[in-house]
């Protein structure tokens, strides 16, 4: 699992927004925000990190429990993948 390279994270007027870039520019209207927590996991996937790295991060940056990092991640994830930010 990795992140495509027709999405990128951006600040802009101090909100992180997910952008389509080139192609996706056709199939994906508008842009998707992140808070700060989706901000911090996107930047991990960049650095190839897989679930398991992600629940380690999130334990290790916020005072959250490995159970709720685990059901966050999943959740990250299915949002990524169903708005096409995925590639297997």
């Amino acid at each position: 699992m990795k992140l495509s390279e027709n999405f990128a994270l951006r600040q802009v007027a101090g909100t992180w927004v997910v952008m389509p870039l080139g192609d996706a520019t056709l199939d994906f209207n508008g842009m998707m925000t992140l808070n700060d927590t989706g901000a911090f996991l996107w930047k991990a996937l960049e650095q190839g990190s897989d679930k398991e790295a992600l629940v380690a991060a999130l334990t290790a940056e916020y005072a959250v429990d490995a159970e709720r990092a685990a059901t966050d991640v999943a959740e990250f994830i299915t949002m990524l993948a169903n708005a096409g930010c995925l590639v297997e």
